[in-house]
């Protein structure tokens, strides 16, 4: 099953090329470095360069974090406010997770 942005994806990366955007690009002919799934190689490899988080992976942290708040609360209402953080945060987990297994 193909993504839906792929002809956007294909008809802007022709236009770049049109444009010489991918002429003289540093590491052109050469193998990408740790690869572990060729149809992912572009995409990690923009995310690292780009220093940029997966929302998943985010929301983990943000889980962990909320986690160690509930456990030093000491009352009751400040609890439930953590605990209500935390149901959205694991809610918002799982939807990023089941969105993201769609395409893989």
């Amino acid at each position: 099953m193909s993504h839906p942005l792929d002809t956007i994806i294909e008809s802007a990366i022709r236009e770049a090329q049109a444009r010489g955007e991918f002429d003289n690009l540093a590491g052109a002919g050469k193998p990408l470095e740790d690869v572990t799934n060729p149809a992912d190689a572009v995409i990690d490899r923009l995310m690292k360069e780009s220093k940029a988080v997966p929302p998943a992976v985010l929301l983990q942290r943000d889980i962990a974090a909320c986690k160690d708040r509930l456990n030093r609360q000491g009352s009751e209402a400040a609890r439930q406010r953590e605990l209500k953080t935390l149901s959205d945060l694991q809610t918002r987990l799982a939807i990023e997770l089941e969105a993201a297994n769609k395409y893989r």
